[in-house]
Formats: C-alpha cells, structure tokens, sequence
C-alpha cells in the first residue's frame, strides 16, 4: 500500500441458482486469482453464494444452512491468504432471514452487513437493522448491523463501508464503500447503477466498487447485468461490461481521498461500530493510468464552460465598474490572446462594441516579429481596436534614471520592461475610463513567473484560473468557432510559438529567452500543481506518480530536477499571490489568497524539500 495505493477487483464469478457448491468452488477460484494479481479486496455480488435469483428457496433450511457452511468453507480456504473479501449470502438470525454482506480476511469473519431497503418491496427478507450487536458465526463472535466500518490500524486512511443494492450513502468518514449488486437490465432505465454510483463517488469523495451479478443467474422473469464498476472520487477508473462474467481490478488511491474529505470537511454522520483488522504493508503494483493533462477535458462543452465563467466574470466586472472600455496589452504570446478572446466574448454579450477594445502592442528589445504581426493580425481579425507604442526609448530613458547599463541582462534590465509595460496600460486604461485586463495565467501564478508589479498586475485577471496546458485547448477550440481562416492561422502560430517574454535581445529575429527552458515545461509544473493541491500528494508521492505518467517522456531525473524547481518557487513566490487582482475560479482549484490558497508568504518549503531528496 505504498503512497496510498490498494488494488481492488469486482468479480462477478460463475454461478448456478441455489447451487452452493459450485458457488463455492467458482468464489474460491476468483479469490485465488485475485490474490495471485496482488489485489487486496475483492467484492463479489449480491447473494453470490446461493445467487440472487432464488426466490421463496430463500425460506428453506436447506439453503441456507448451505450457504452459512459455504461461506465458512471459504474463510477456511482463504486463511492464509492476505486478501479481504465480500461476500453476499442469505442468513437465518434470531428467526428472521436477511440479504447479508459477510467481510473476510485471513480465515476470520469480521463483520456481517444486512441490506437496508429505502422503500417497501415484496420480499422474504427482513429489513436491516442499523445498530450492530454480536451473533454467532461458525463459532465466531462476529458484529451484525448495517451501521459497521472496517479500518486497518496501521493504513490509517482505509476505512470500508459495505452497502447492498443501490441507495444513499450515510457513512461520510469512509473511503472506500463497497457494494454488492443484483441489477436487473432495462433498456428504459438508461445507466442508473453507473450514473448514480459515479455522483456518490463524487459527492462523499469516495471509492465505490461495484459488484453485480450477472451470467448464471435465473432468467425466468429477468436477466441480471452482471456491470462490475470502480470508482474514485467521482472519476471512473474500471467499468466492466454487461451480461458476461469478469473481473474489474484497479488501485484506488486511499490517502487522496482521505485527503479529499478534509479538504471538503466531509466526516462520519453517524457514530459506527468499527471492526479492526490489518494488512500486510507491501508496495502496490500499479496497472492504472494517471492523466499527464488532469485539468484538461478534450470535449467542447469543457472548454464552453472554462470560457463561460471567464465571460461571465469579466462582464460582471465590468457592469459593476460600469466601464464600456477595456485596455490588453497583446504580446502575439498565448496569455494575452486567451485573454483578448475572453474579452471579445464579454463585449458581444453585453453588446458593447468591440472597438471599445484596445489591444496595444508594445515592442522592445526582445519583441520577434512573428509574435508583433501575430498580435496585429489576431486583434484586427477580431475587430478590436489596436495600437503599437515602442517602449524601447522611455525604458533606456528609465535605466540611465537608474543606472542601469544597457548591456547588462539581469532582473532589472528584464522587469523595468514589464512593469514599463503595466504602466503604459494602467494609464490608458485611466485616460479611456476603462480597465486593463490582466493576461496572466495559474501556471504562472503557481511559480510566481511574473514580474512584482509588472504583468503581475492588472485591474481583473480573467486568466488566473486557468493552467497553461487546459489554455492551448481553449485558444485552438476558440479558433475552430470562430472559423476565421486568416484569425486561425495567427492564432495556430502562436499556439507553436515557443513561450517567451520576449524581454531579452532576439538572435536573427528569433526567441532567445524560452520560459520552459528556465522553469521546466509546464505539462510537469500542472501536472506536480494538481496532484500537490488537489489530491495533496506528498513531493516523493508526486515523483512516483510523475514516472507511471510521463514514461518515456521524461527521466527520473529530469522529473526530480524540475520537481524541486517548482516546490521552491511555489514556497517562495507566494508573496506575489498574496497581493494578485481579482480573477474567477474556474477549475477546482485557486491561487487567490482571498478565496482559494491561504499561505504564508515566508513558509518555508524544507520539509517538502528535503523529502524530494530522500
């Protein structure tokens, strides 16, 4: 379970209707499977051990003797065996039958679950009852009630709950809830088992595995889907198919959803009896993949919306300022054309006119004249008014004010640019009754890649919330709306043009100065940014991770040289989050110190630092 990692299967074995031998012997074989491919739970269907389908069979001594014995046998043959299993079976207790859920682990019975059902049904079973009490079960004493959690002392984050059939969740301080299935199909229904299973997930950050049962059960009247789900946090990590017998196996990542629940303040809502166990603590083998791009969802009505609360946002601002005016400064770079087209879309929408817009472009030393006439030609494309104003005399003006040697490239040679720049904007935004909308991205936020005062600054920064990797796709999916073929070739320049901010020298009209030469590139930074601040995984957790994501692109060791790069600067450039301008959320995650990230400015990163080395 290193990092947090359990891997988990749904089975849906082979059965036959009231048949516990062959049940028992097909259950055996799957947990023997299950535990030669190192999963560490296993959760088979409702009733497997007699099958869902028995009907008024259920009454009879005969089976259910069988089915207790069947179980027992099982325990015995998988004692030696470091692997949980979840059982569903009939079971006679005080005189009442009731639709159980037995837990196993090395030989021992340790809880039993009754079904509780949310609504009347025709039935031979007894409505589950919540508070446990202690019953016999081949001579073990064993808890009995639905409100059970069974925790490992040692991997403190797992925490099960068991549930049988499909209803609402109330064991909030669980991270993995299993569930064991009899799903009748019905082509009117739609999904209902995926969706709902999926929106609990999500809404009590939780695992959910589901086993359902399937081929081998009684078609007399209905036929079973047999649909084996795993879920994590909402996300779909395993979905088997309908109407065949298999297994789904994945690792669910235990610490991140414990991590998730604190984060959301999600806790128990009611008191359980926990049941303690423990297992053995080995290295998880890893089978699933990890998104290189998680804050990117390649469909438009992802992008549509990422835009939307950007539009939205920035026509509020402008409606409460009561400004028909705007002022961007336009670079030919990625930020300042996301920016410009957010802001084309607030105009039309409040139908203000897009001349209100003035895009300036403001060339100095390092200005190409790729990104000079790709900045023309996008604001121009976009109907927006545009204006060039070489800064180049006033910032040589400014250094020999300072002392500053022109031929010397240090931070103030860089930043006097930029802040030249934020000024320049600053002050027509005053002269037009308008204001300067920010260019600067979350990316760029989290490694405090901007100048203090300078580009840092804005009056609404309608980027702050989004990634420079989730950026590329929205400028190339606004390209493909607008369908302006000219506009789209400028705007598929950019997206190829090598991200600068153009504040060194050019070398023969080309870029010298590549941000992701210096800072690394930015599909790690938003890579090692989601799985630090999201799922708050651990430096050494995120490196491990990284190296399953990025096989074959990157090394170890370039992972590690650019991971330690991002820990200090996001530790160190703090100070520029604590003072940076209003901007919308737009994913689940922000840098606003107002709303989102609450850091220290002077926290130091050791303790993070000195794990990476470890």
């Amino acid at each position: 379970m290193k990092y947090g990692f359990l891997r988990v299967s749904a089975v849906t074995p082979e059965i036959k209707v009231a048949d516990c031998d062959f049940n028992k012997k097909s259950i055996i074989d799957a947990i023997q499977n299950a535990d030669k491919n190192k999963v560490k739970l296993a959760v088979f269907p409702e009733l497997c051990v007699t099958g869902a389908t028995c009907g008024d069979l259920f009454l009879q001594d005969t089976l259910l003797n069988a089915a207790r014995k069947t179980v027992s046998d099982i325990a015995e043959e998988t004692a030696k065996m470091d692997i949980m299993s979840v059982l569903g079976l009939p079971l006679l207790i005080d005189g009442g039958i009731y639709n159980c859920a037995v837990v196993i682990h090395k030989g021992k019975i340790l809880a039993i679950i009754p079904k509780k059902s949310e609504y009347a049904e025709k039935s031979c079973f007894l409505n589950g009852q919540n508070e446990p009490k202690m019953v016999d079960f081949g001579g073990q004493n064993v808890p009995f009630g639905a409100d059970i959690i069974v925790c490992d002392t040692d991997f403190e984050n797992f925490r099960l709950a068991v549930e049988i059939g499909n209803r609402s969740f109330d064991k909030g301080n669980a991270t993995v809830i299993v569930k064991l299935l009899s799903s009748r199909a019905d082509v009117s229904d739609g999904d209902f088992s995926y969706d709902f299973n999926r929106l609990q997930s999500q809404k009590f950050s939780a695992a959910i595995i589901c086993a359902d049962a399937g081929y081998g059960e009684s078609t007399t009247d209905v036929v079973l889907s047999g649909k084996n789900m795993i879920f994590e946090a909402g996300k779909p990590l395993c979905i088997g198919k309908k109407f065949v017998n298999d297994a789904v196996t994945t690792e669910i990542d235990v610490d991140a959803i414990a991590f998730l629940k604190r984060k959301s303040g999600i806790c128990q809502q009611k008191k359980c009896f926990e049941v303690k166990m423990n297992f053995e603590m080995v290295e998880t083998p890893i089978s699933r993949n990890f998104d290189k791009l998680p804050f990117v969802k390649t469909d438009a009505a992802y992008f549509e919306e990422a835009i939307g609360i950007q539009t939205t946002a920035l026509c509020k601002r402008l409606e409460h300022t009561g400004t028909k005016n705007a002022v961007i400064g336009v670079s030919g770079g990625l930020d300042s054309t996301m920016a410009l087209l957010v802001t084309v879309r607030a105009f039309d929408r409040l139908g203000l006119d897009r001349k209100n817009i003035l895009a300036i472009t403001m060339p100095c030393f390092g200005t190409t004249k790729r990104t000079h006439d790709n900045a023309e030609t996008v604001s121009k494309r976009l109907g927006v008014s545009f204006k060039e104003i070489s800064i180049k005399d006033t910032v040589k003006c400014h250094f020999k004010d300072i002392n500053q040697p022109e031929e010397k490239y240090d931070a103030a040679y860089e930043n006097a640019q930029a802040r030249e720049r934020t000024q320049v904007l600053m002050d027509i935004a005053n002269q037009i009754g308008g204001i300067a909308v920010g260019t600067g991205d979350m990316s760029e936020l989290a490694l405090g890649w901007a100048t203090y005062n300078g580009d840092h600054m804005s009056m609404y920064g309608v980027n702050c919330g989004i990634p420079k990797t989730l950026m590329r796709f929205l400028v190339e999916y606004e390209s493909d709306r607008i369908g302006d073929k000219e506009l789209k070739s400028a705007l598929s320049d950019i997206l190829d043009t090598p991200v600068s901010p153009e504040l060194l020298p050019a070398d023969r009209g080309q870029i010298v100065q590549k941000t992701e030469n210096a800072v690394g590139p930015y599909i790690l930074h938003d890579f090692f940014l989601y799985n630090m601040l999201v799922l708050g995984f651990s430096p050494k957790k995120i490196q491990y991770v990284a190296e399953f994501a990025f096989k074959g692109e990157f090394s170890r060791e370039e992972i590690n040289k650019w991971l330690k790069i991002f820990v200090k600067r996001f530790f160190s450039q703090q100070f520029k989050r604590s003072c940076s301008p209003d901007g919308p959320q737009v994913l689940g995650i922000s840098l606003s110190p107002r709303g989102g990230l609450t850091m220290p400015s002077d926290a130091r990163c050791k303790l993070w630092f000195a794990e990476i080395d470890e």
